[in-house]
């Protein structure tokens, strides 16, 4: 069924509207609006699948709240991943004293991404256990396990009823910082009552529970102590527990840590910095001191484990990087693939192959556990809080079915179980949480320096010009009489075939456009939609290839 535009929010409701984050890996960003006041949990970012070339990030529609920016009265952030606060300073750029409200060092790396963007943000500093009251909202932050400290699930309070917001999070019962996903508050909200729930479904189809994030350790320290030459470990830029597993492991192995990757740096550096990450004297070196140790020495924590052409890993694999790769050499994904990377990620490791690295991946070894809650622990989750609504958030369409599932089968009624998708409008009132519209809700991409200016049209237009090449047509025209002056002349570009190919065809837009002519036909445009579909035919025809074709006619006054 088609949504129709929601009605105008009565008071006393909760109205919640995904701009991100629901049918896709990234961007989330949920807004929450109640007695004209409008609390944002998240602003993410997606990065972009070989389908949107030229496409540097992905950001939720923002487009939403431009009228609407003086009635917001905070943005929680969950925790310091790029898919929850990579859009931040572009929402900020449309207010830049738009309240942060995140834990220590959540809030430190998003200050650093802000001042890259020359924002000095306004922060409040908040913690698990801590409650907060923000215009109508009465917060409360629990603690949760995730892939990074100090991450924060969200109770939000209403006089519309009581909303808890995982973030991302898992059940890890040994994590590597001792903090626990805090169960006890689970339970005391569930015997409060919980109205609604929005659970992390990034691993809700995977059964059973998400392996310990400690198993890792030792795998990745046999890596190391078996290779002859030097170790890159590729991780995300974030992943701060991974990143303490490697050089524990480096140091088991007398080994040092160069940091490689702008990111890389910037983010281990605020997690040392606020005790997040444990590294002992003389253990990190310099990325120029590199080349001054012996190659078992070293381990280079990089990123780049998602493929993305410019990261260092695909610059070792393409050798455009400083550090050379080659036998003796071993290269670890620390990483799982987010859906829409594989093909670029395989093409690195084909690379590194190549050039003789040994690679070990999540496909080879136990080198990478989910920071996402798998099934047995959402049922877990289900059970101890026992809202009367539940809404999955966080994961493509398919984690979001699986989750509602487990949510009905512990009891949430199948009507009360809300697969929404990005843009869809949900009320909450009197303990009942309905789907009653849709906002328009796109993706807003950055390129460059340019932010929403980029169109699907225009991403097509680039599909076409990669896939199918570019052909250009130009002729003049006496504007008097519609006949051929100049032309027309034809060149093509990412073409397979010489320009000459095109000669067969001349006749045939030299007929057409003389026929136009006879006909009456005297503007350039209507000349351009002639030999359009004049090429265009013959080349489906002759080639079998759909190139861009663009055909530039221009009228002259003719010889006298």
């Amino acid at each position: 069924m088609e949504l129709q535009t929601p009605p105008a929010l009565e008071p006393g409701t909760l109205r919640i509207i995904p701009l991100g984050g629901l049918g896709e890996i990234g961007r989330n960003m949920t807004v929450f609006e109640i007695d004209n006041q409008i609390l944002i949990v998240d602003c993410g970012v997606l990065f972009p699948e070989e389908t949107q070339p030229g496409v540097d990030l992905i950001l939720p529609d923002l487009s939403y709240l431009e009228d609407k920016l003086d009635r917001i009265v905070g943005v929680v952030l969950t925790h310091g991943h790029e898919d929850h606060i990579g859009g931040v300073p572009y929402l900020l750029g449309m207010k830049k004293d738009l309240p942060l409200l995140g834990s220590t060092l959540t809030l430190a790396l998003v200050e650093a991404k802000l001042k890259e963007h020359r924002i000095t943000p306004f922060t409040l500093l908040v913690k698990e256990g801590q409650k907060e009251q923000v215009g109508p909202f009465a917060l409360e932050f629990i603690a949760v396990n995730h892939s990074i400290p100090d991450a924060l699930a969200v109770v939000i309070r209403s006089r519309a009823g009581v909303v808890l917001a995982t973030g991302d999070f898992k059940m890890d019962q040994l994590p590597l910082d001792g903090r626990l996903t805090d169960l006890r508050a689970f339970a005391r909200l569930g015997e409060e009552g919980l109205d609604l729930f929005m659970a992390d479904s990034t691993n809700a189809d995977v059964p059973g529970f998400t392996p310990l994030e400690r198993d890792i350790g030792p795998v990745i320290e046999s890596v190391i102590a078996k290779t002859p030459g030097k170790v890159v470990v590729a991780s995300f830029s974030s992943h701060v527990h991974r990143v303490q597993q490697v050089i524990d492991a480096a140091v088991a192995n007398r080994r040092n840590v160069a940091f490689v990757g702008r990111s890389m740096v910037r983010n281990m550096a605020i997690a040392q910095e606020l005790g997040f990450l444990k590294v002992p004297d003389n253990v990190i070196v310099d990325l120029k001191k590199v080349s001054d140790l012996p190659d078992h020495k070293i381990v280079l924590m990089s990123t780049g484990s998602q493929g993305e052409p410019m990261a260092v890993l695909a610059r070792l694999a393409n050798r455009d990087h400083q550090i050379s790769i080659g036998e003796g050499d071993t290269v670890l994904l620390a990483s799982s693939l987010i859906p829409g990377n594989e093909n670029a990620v395989y093409r690195v490791i084909d690379g590194l192959v190549r050039i003789g690295a040994n690679v070990v991946h999540k496909g080879n070894a136990k080198v990478h556990v989910s920071g996402h809650a798998a099934a047995g622990e959402l049922l877990y989750c289900y059970n101890i809080l026992k809202p009367k609504n539940a809404m999955p958030i966080h994961g493509e369409y398919r984690h979001l079915d699986a989750n509602a599932k487990l949510a009905i089968k512990t009891g949430v009624p199948a009507e009360r179980t809300l697969i929404a998708e990005d843009g869809a409008v949900v009320d909450l009132r009197d303990g009942v949480a309905q789907i009653v519209g849709k906002v328009q809700c796109g993706m807003l991409y950055v390129d460059g320096k340019t932010v929403g200016k980029i169109t699907e049209e225009d991403l097509k237009d680039r599909m076409i010009l990669a896939a199918e090449g570019f052909i250009s047509i130009f002729a003049v025209i006496d504007k008097n009489t519609g006949k051929v002056l100049e032309g027309p002349e034809i060149r093509a570009r990412a073409y397979a075939e010489d320009d000459h190919v095109f000669d067969d065809i001349l006749p045939a837009i030299e007929k057409a456009m003389a026929l136009a002519a006879a006909e009456g036909i005297r503007d350039t445009y209507a000349f351009q939609q002639v030999i359009r579909r004049t090429i265009g035919g013959w080349v489906a025809k002759a080639h079998r290839r759909k190139p861009m074709i663009i055909p530039i006619v221009v009228a002259s006054e003719g010889k006298s």
